[in-house]
Formats: structure tokens, C-alpha cells, sequence
């Protein structure tokens, strides 16, 4: 018997949420039928999809791949559903978005595949500039929505904001790091580690911020703004990373390995959210591309 849509949003929420637990009580389930759910997609597919351990679980390196597809699968489903909920009420006109760089690739690329899919007759402008540049054309007018990181606005009186994701940080190691191992790790553990910097979306100074203030003197090893770099040199060991969940991949492009692990302390967050001039009305194809978004996140969160 081939496996079921309610079995991938399981799939999908266990990948989530790290632990077969956590995800019953996300999606208000008992845990033997999401148990039940990954046990038959694992036998299905005949591969391993989550390595166990006491902590909870770890995505495989084919549990990421199907994760891929599965996200695909569910994210069709919705599109479908609702461009039948919307049949003969065709959008037309012209959307202009902005999105920061980090956003570009892990929140609006999915978006815009939806939204386009949805309203095939719009016109859509998308610009990828820095938060602080898209926040001025926004209260100019120039844009309708940007898609950004929302926790370091400068200009919040002006702008109406929307969240859609909220990612902590957590610390990425190469799989031999000698603090893989621990149990708990702290931020005093990582006293004279390498720092790789991602200098994209104020997240190389967040992390630099964090460490300092809390007296840990950061040594840079790089600095990039390529997501990918960073995924390589932490798993061939060139430094550690602190950096949003959001972000985290366990795999680097040459398969190397990369763990993510908790930092006990209070360590900062990332909101993702969406943003737009205050007052000011929105057209019907910004309206539409807002409740997309909000569609999108509420069956990421089922």
C-alpha cells in the first residue's frame, strides 16, 4: 500500500521538530500514530529515514532527500486546493517584492513558486537588496511586500509586519568536534573556537554581538555570504558557525556532515516575517501574495 498525505505532513513534522513527541504535540496527535506514520513511510521506501538517539532524532542524509520531495508534495496539495477555491476570480495587475539575501533563497523561492502557480496573470518585480534599503522603498511606495528578516527593523511605526517563522540559533559542528560528544554545551565552551561569520542579513554581527557581550571574545576564521561555504568549512572543520535554524542543512555539498546543537544561554532569535507601509492599501494581488504566505506557514506548522 502506498503511503498517505496525512503520513508525509507526519513525516514532515517529525523532520520539524526533532522528536517524535514534539511533533504529536504540534500537530495534537497521540505519538504512536506519528510513530506508526514514519515506521510505514521507512518500510515503504525502504530506506532509513531518522537515525534515533536519546535526545530525540536526527534526519538521514535520504530522509533530507525525501524531505525535499515531501515539502513539494504537500506544498502542490495546498496550491492546488486553493486555486480551485479561487476558480474564476483570476488576479491580474503587477506585484513588486523585496527580499534580503538570505531570504532570497530559503523563504521567497517557495513563495513566489505558490503565488505564481495561484495568479499566473500578475506581474510580478522582485528586488534583493539589504533590509535597511528595502524598508525605505517600502514607506516610499515603492514596493508593495518585502520578505525579510523582521527581528532588526529600523523603521517599525512605519511598517506593518507579519511573522511568519521564528528560527533560533544553534551551533553548528563538523561531526569529529570534540563537542558533539557533550551532553549540554555552553557558551563558555566555546571559549578560543574559530568563528565562521555569514555576513548576510546581520547574522555574522548577531553572532559576533552574542559572544561578546556574554564574554566570549570571538576568533573570525571567515567570513562569507554564501550559506554553502559555510556548510563546508564547518564540516571539514575550519570553524564552528552560530546561525538560525532556518538555515541548517546536515548535509554540505561534497556530503560532508554538519551536527546542530543547543547552546544553553539565552541566545537570540530570527524572525521571518513580511513587511508593508502601514496605512497605507494594499492592492488586490498584495493582499493575495500576504495570504499565501499565511496559507504557506500554517501548513508548515501542521
Amino acid at each position: 500500500m502506498a503511503f498517505t498525505l496525512r503520513q508525509i505532513q507526519y513525516f514532515v513534522a517529525v523532520a520539524e521538530h526533532g522528536s517524535i513527541s514534539h511533533a504529536a504535540k504540534a500537530l495534537s496527535i497521540s505519538q504512536s500514530a506519528v510513530t506508526e506514520a514514519v515506521r510505514f513511510l521507512e518500510e515503504d521506501l525502504g530506506v532509513t529515514l531518522f537515525d534515533r538517539h536519546p535526545r530525540g532524532l536526527n534526519i538521514t542524509h535520504k530522509g533530507h532527500q525525501f524531505l525535499r520531495h515531501a515539502t513539494a508534495i504537500l506544498a502542490e496539495v495546498s496550491g492546488a486546493r486553493r486555486a480551485l477555491e479561487h476558480e474564476g476570480e483570476a488576479l491580474t495587475g503587477r506585484l513588486n517584492l523585496g527580499v534580503t539575501s538570505l531570504m532570497a533563497g530559503y523563504v521567497m523561492s517557495d513563495l513566489l513558486a505558490r503565488y505564481r502557480r495561484a495568479n499566473p496573470l500578475v506581474d510580478i518585480s522582485a528586488i534583493e537588496d539589504k533590509g535597511e534599503y528595502l524598508e525605505h522603498l517600502l514607506v516610499g511606495g515603492e514596493l508593495d511586500v518585502a520578505v525579510m528578516v523582521t527581528s532588526n527593523l529600523y523603521d517599525r511605526h512605519a511598517l506593518q509586519v507579519e511573522i511568519l517563522d521564528v528560527s533560533p540559533y544553534r551551533l553548528w559542528l563538523p561531526i569529529g568536534h570534540r563537542l558533539v560528544a557533550q551532553d549540554s554545551i555552553s557558551l563558555d565552551d566555546l571559549t578560543g573556537e574559530q568563528l565562521i561569520m555569514l555576513d548576510i542579513d546581520e547574522m555574522g554581527e548577531a553572532a559576533v554581538k552574542l559572544l561578546s557581550a556574554l564574554g566570549t571574545r570571538p576568533r573570525i576564521a571567515f567570513r562569507t555570504r554564501s550559506v554553502e561555504a559555510v556548510r563546508s568549512l564547518a564540516a571539514t572543520g575550519a570553524g564552528i558557525a552560530l546561525l538560525p535554524d532556518l538555515v541548517y542543512r546536515p548535509w554540505s555539498l561534497e556530503g560532508d556532515r554538519i551536527v546542530s546543537r543547543d547552546v544553553s544561554g539565552a541566545l537570540p532569535v530570527v524572525q521571518v516575517g513580511m513587511a508593508w507601509r502601514k496605512g497605507s492599501p494594499l492592492s488586490p494581488a498584495a493582499r493575495d501574495f500576504i495570504a499565501i504566505a499565511q496559507e504557506h506557514q500554517s501548513a508548515q506548522q501542521r
